[in-house]
Parts: C-alpha cells; sequence; structure tokens
C-alpha cells in the first residue's frame, strides 16, 4: 500500500503518438515520438521506447492517444533513453495500452 501523497507524485498525463518505428534488433520494442502539448503549459515532444511492438504494428499507433508517465527519470534502453512509459494492461493476447475513450488534448493531466 502507498498513501495518496505518494500517488500524487506519479505525473500521468495523455500522449499524442506522432511516430512509432520497430527498434532494431528487438521483436517487441517500439521507438515512439509522443506530443504532449506545445511548452509553456504542455512538455512538447518525448521520446517513449515501449514493449508493445508484438501486439502492435507502429503505423498503426500513429495519431493515437495514450496515457504515459511522464516524471519518471530518463533510461537507456537498448541504447535508446526513453523519456517515459507508456500504461498498458497485460492480458493472454498481450499488452493493452490505455487511451482515453473520447478526444482530449495532448499533455492532459490525468487527476
Amino acid at each position: 500500500m502507498i498513501n495518496f501523497d505518494d500517488f500524487k507524485k506519479i505525473d500521468l498525463r495523455v500522449g499524442k503518438i506522432m511516430d512509432a518505428v520497430r527498434v532494431e534488433g528487438s521483436p517487441k520494442l517500439l521507438k515512439l515520438r509522443v506530443s504532449f502539448g506545445i511548452p509553456p503549459d504542455g512538455l512538447g515532444e518525448r521520446q517513449i521506447i515501449a514493449g508493445i511492438g508484438k501486439s502492435y504494428e507502429p503505423a498503426s499507433l500513429i495519431a493515437r492517444s495514450a496515457v504515459f508517465i511522464v516524471n519518471l527519470e530518463p533510461r537507456l534502453i537498448m541504447g535508446l533513453e526513453s523519456q517515459g512509459m507508456i500504461l498498458a494492461a497485460s492480458g493472454d493476447s498481450g499488452p493493452a495500452f490505455l487511451a482515453p475513450d473520447k478526444d482530449i488534448l495532448p499533455g492532459t493531466q490525468i487527476r
């Protein structure tokens, strides 16, 4: 269990996937370019490395929105910097990323 104050430290935002390509040498990793809105209100674009490549074709992700954690420390994955994490549920058919059920601006904070 964590307390509510600890939960509030996680910055969850809607991001719009602008580009997606396979990471060379990995069957499951995709390199996503994600928009989180225009600064100063938004966070701009970030690169996210996501392990969803066995369940999603890169072209099918472009222009789709998803929920991301944006305040994780950057991490190198196969030599590429990931500046956040896409939220996904794992099921028998593989990961399914979480997405808003209607249009919402990139960068919108999840509360």
